[in-house]
């Protein structure tokens, strides 16, 4: 990974939810952290699990959401509209 960054325990949380994250391509993470794809790719195996970044790779490997340029014009946002829901009483 490049030393352009020093990602702290919080940043490093992050990446990796983002990378789970179906609607989130690559280069949101990128713009946000100074990664690329194949950045990201070499934190999740570090910070993985074996199995649970194979999982990953699984499921990101030709996901056309994970990369802007494959992904529908009608995808304006890289998050689900109820995911970051506030709830109320708190």
């Amino acid at each position: 990974m490049r030393n352009r960054v020093s990602l702290d325990n919080e940043a490093i949380s992050r990446i990796i939810e983002m990378a789970w994250e179906d609607r989130t391509p690559f280069e949101a993470i990128e713009l946000n952290y100074a990664l690329k794809e194949a950045d990201v790719i070499k934190l999740m195996r570090r910070e993985l699990k074996p199995r649970s970044f194979k999982v990953w790779r699984e499921r990101v490997s030709g996901r056309k959401t994970k990369h802007l340029q494959l992904r529908s014009k009608d995808i304006s946002r890289g998050y689900c509209a109820t995911q970051y829901k506030i709830r109320s009483g708190w």
